[in-house]
């Protein structure tokens, strides 16, 4: 799927919703639960998920790879472990405040 910021992902296994804050620039295959991700204005069958894939989603959380130049941030949390490519995205580290003397 070729992706573009701003974009609403929806997964067909749980309540899981996603927005696109970084696209990489080649297409990419993104899961939830072990089944394709859709565009959330698309209507796609219910699938089930795979229960070694159900790691589950943090509601304002930014997912993230730079090796892949991509971020997406949970707007909805659900059950199944976010994937991109069959990689999990991991979960993006705060940026560490600057000290102040």
């Amino acid at each position: 799927m070729k992706l573009r910021p701003g974009q609403q992902l929806a997964s067909t296994v749980d309540g899981t919703r996603m927005i696109v804050v970084r696209a990489p620039a080649a297409e990419v295959a993104v899961s939830c639960g072990g089944a394709p991700m859709v565009d959330a204005k698309e209507e796609a069958a219910p699938g089930t998920a795979d229960p070694a894939r159900r790691d589950g989603t943090l509601l304002g959380k930014r997912y993230a790879s730079d090796d892949l130049g991509i971020e997406l941030l949970c707007t909805k949390p659900g059950e199944g472990t976010v994937e991109v490519d069959g990689a999990a995205l991991p979960i993006k580290d705060a940026k560490p405040l600057p000290a102040s003397d």
